[in-house]
């Protein structure tokens, strides 16, 4: 990973780096305590609310899709500029707040799908019986 900065180590903060790079930054904040000391740093920074234009945007998440625009995103229902965006910044940025939302609206559309397909099945089985009940010969 190379020299950890203190862009780095705020994203850490925000558990906003990949997995990989995360348990990097996890490794060597255990062994080295001047990097401990820069974490320090940065939090105090955090803390008394930078005003940075980049410590803005990520507060706010001003550069991250709606939820809506995620779910049309789940559903590939966008203009493909707006879907390239959302791939760049989930797979590229690994932004960690738009992926929490990603998997939130994955997980509740299987839980709907779920549900409309036990209630298809209850339907078509309801219907089933009455069609047998009207075969019967009177």
């Amino acid at each position: 990973m190379g020299s950890i900065g203190k862009e780095t180590l705020r994203l850490f903060l925000h558990d906003s780096l990949p997995e990989v790079e995360s348990a990097e930054v996890e490794r060597a904040l255990r062994s080295d305590a001047a990097l401990r000391e820069l974490l320090d740093a940065v939090r105090d920074e955090e803390d008394r609310g930078e005003h940075s234009v980049g410590a803005v945007w990520r507060r706010f998440h001003v550069s991250c899709p709606s939820r809506d625009q995620l779910g049309g995103y789940l559903l590939g229902a966008l203009d493909d500029d707006v879907l390239d965006y959302i791939r760049f910044h989930l797979d590229v940025v690994g932004c960690a707040f738009c992926s929490a939302n990603r998997d939130d609206l994955q997980k509740k559309q299987s839980e709907a799908s779920e549900k409309s397909r036990q209630r298809r099945k209850r339907i078509v089985e309801s219907s089933a019986g009455l069609l047998r009940e009207r075969a019967k010969p009177v």
